[in-house]
């Protein structure tokens, strides 16, 4: 379960995420170019929150359950709650370096995550090794199931070698699959968290994907580059 919204502080603002924000029914924020009708968009928050830090709040409302279940899938529910909470918290702080034409505050979010997380890989591959350790290995799996759990990489069903192969996975590898997979980022969206080119996402998913087809016993003998 997601801890309570964390109180959020730069300099002298301080703001409570907790406490409803009042914005006029009547009279809306304007929207960014390309905002739908009726909908105040990330980036709108975002920048109007650089000089009204109550306008940052729906942001922890609209992202934080989907930012905790990533975490929790990676380390654990408890570490989950206070990575979560310090992802908004260093989001908020850093607020007036985000790029507004970004309109989804998403990639930055799970980026921010990402990065915090990264303290913490000792612990994650830690866990991996022990569901792996934990599960009874059954028989090699054919070609086609192979594709299935690499294309899934479920969290509910890590186990055996799927663990095993998480384990083994460099950071930067393992980084942009769980992304992709767990966190259900585009190739573009990937780009924007880490920042990195396009074409290092889909280098970096290949790679994964060809060692948890190594680990899961397929020869990977038709896979092609995404």
């Amino acid at each position: 379960m997601c801890k309570a919204a964390p109180d959020l502080e730069e300099h002298h603002d301080r703001i409570d995420i907790r406490a409803p924000v009042n914005v006029s029914v009547s009279t809306p924020p304007p929207r960014l170019d390309g905002e739908p009708a009726g909908e105040v968009r990330d980036a709108v928050l975002i920048e109007r929150s650089r000089t009204d830090p109550e306008r940052f709040a729906p942001l922890f409302d609209r992202h934080a359950v989907s930012i905790h279940r990533y975490i929790a899938q990676r380390l654990g529910a408890d570490t989950a709650d206070d990575l979560m909470a310090e992802t908004f918290l260093v989001a908020f702080r850093q607020r007036h370096r985000y790029d507004v034409s970004r309109l989804d505050a998403r990639p930055w979010l799970f980026g921010i995550a990402t990065n915090l997380m990264a303290r913490h890989r000792a612990a994650e591959v830690r866990k991996y090794r022990l569901l792996a350790r934990s599960s009874v290995q059954g028989r090699p799996l054919d070609e086609a199931a192979v594709q299935q759990v690499i294309d899934r990489v479920d969290a509910q069903g890590l186990h055996g070698a799927l663990a095993s192969g998480l384990a083994a996975l460099p950071r930067r590898l393992r980084d942009v699959l769980l992304l992709f997979a767990w966190a259900e980022l585009s190739y573009d969206e990937i780009a924007q968290a880490l920042d990195i080119p396009v074409g290092t996402v889909r280098s970096r998913l290949f790679r994964a994907r060809r060692r948890l087809r190594d680990a899961l016993g397929g020869d990977g003998s038709e896979e092609v580059q995404p």
